[in-house]
């Protein structure tokens, strides 16, 4: 038994040791080809006070005379550097990115932050005076804005509120009527699981009564059978996305731009932080396409064909009955909630020959 414990202390000591060997605590530089660090370029990790409390963000780019880009990251509250760090889909070739981690998530995460001031008006507040700083670092009188799933509950508040401070909104998985895309994902799931005779899955979903109420949709959420299912199916993260673990999880732990602290954050805040707020709710339960029928700035929708963890077609639906200066909607049909992970090349494309130009030349399905 003795000899047993040690070997398990061991291991957990080794595990430790590599933990802190791949938590470094910096984003990679850019270099050249003799290895040198590129000239103009950025790569840093900063804090800055931002709706009184210090936040965190990464600012990477291989030419800071680029025009600057803001991301918000999904949850909301959920920060996704690690993807970036780990698909590295190049956004840095044509923007100065802002990965700003939302308060109350991974490097703006701290027990300080109280699950009250946890709302979309607050994070929206912030978002604009990150916006500002940006702006003003930069010496650019406006910036792009591009939003992932839960970040896009953020973004249509600050581009309605402030319009003069964006060139452009580039939405990736655009939240409507969340709570009936959930139903029918729910209801998508129990017919394939049905299908299949799975029926220890059709048993797990029927715990949620079918979504009738937003006490069971939180609960659903809450649970993780969501997640763990919707990535078994391809219509989760990633089409090839299966397993919420390896490709979640674990590489948050890798991701050498944190330090070993900053990644216990992000999951103490994910586990046990977020789900004690009300801000899961508010964006699920917020009708997004009745509240936001005009936007005074061009918008990009980015939808993958097989994404059912924020719906296409209710997305659809929305760039239709919405009023903009400019609009177009892109289906990228080998993806499923994240497209600019999946399908780069094309992400890229549509980056450089319409956002960037400000046109729609491009065709709306690949």
């Amino acid at each position: 038994m003795t000899y047993a414990l040690f070997i398990i202390l061991g291991l957990l000591i080794l595990l430790l040791l590599y933990l802190v060997m791949v938590s470094p605590g910096k984003p990679e530089a850019f270099r050249d080809a003799k290895g040198e660090i590129l000239e103009g370029s950025i790569s840093e990790k900063i804090f800055v006070p931002i709706g009184g409390m210090e936040q965190g963000m990464f600012i990477r780019s291989k030419d800071i005379g680029n025009p600057v880009l803001l991301f918000l990251h999904g949850g909301p509250g959920f920060p996704n550097y690690f993807l970036f760090e780990k698909f590295n889909p190049g956004l840095e070739d044509f923007f100065t990115v802002c990965y700003w981690e939302q308060r109350g998530g991974g490097l703006s995460y701290s027990p300080e932050v109280s699950p009250e001031s946890m709302t979309l008006d607050q994070l929206a507040s912030d978002a604009i005076e990150v916006t500002n700083y940006l702006r003003e670092r930069f010496e650019k009188d406006k910036i792009y804005i591009m939003a992932w799933s839960g970040g896009t509950t953020i973004a249509l508040p600050v581009i309605s509120e402030a319009p003069e401070l964006f060139h452009a909104y580039i939405a990736m998985a655009q939240i409507t009527r969340q709570f009936e895309s959930e139903q029918i994902a729910h209801d998508f799931m129990l017919n394939e699981f049905n299908r299949v005779n799975d029926q220890r899955s059709v048993k797990k979903l029927h715990q949620f009564n079918n979504l009738a109420t937003q006490a069971d949709l939180i609960a659903f959420y809450n649970s993780g059978t969501r997640d763990n299912m919707m990535h078994g199916l391809g219509i989760g993260t990633m089409r090839n996305m299966k397993s919420v673990f390896k490709d979640i999880f674990l590489p948050v732990w890798i991701c050498r731009a944190y330090t070993l602290a900053e990644k216990i954050k992000i999951w103490r805040s994910k586990i046990f932080f977020l789900p004690a707020t009300q801000l899961k709710r508010e964006a699920f339960t917020t009708d997004f396409h009745a509240s936001y029928p005009k936007v005074e700035i061009p918008v990009y929708f980015f939808c993958g064909k097989y994404d059912l963890t924020v719906n296409i077609d209710l997305t659809r639906e929305y760039h239709n009955y919405l009023d903009a200066p400019i609009k177009r909607f892109y289906t990228f049909c080998s993806s499923a909630h994240a497209p600019l992970f999946e399908e780069p090349e094309r992400f890229r494309e549509i980056l450089i020959h319409d956002v960037l130009t400000l046109k729609t030349d491009l065709s709306e399905n690949e």
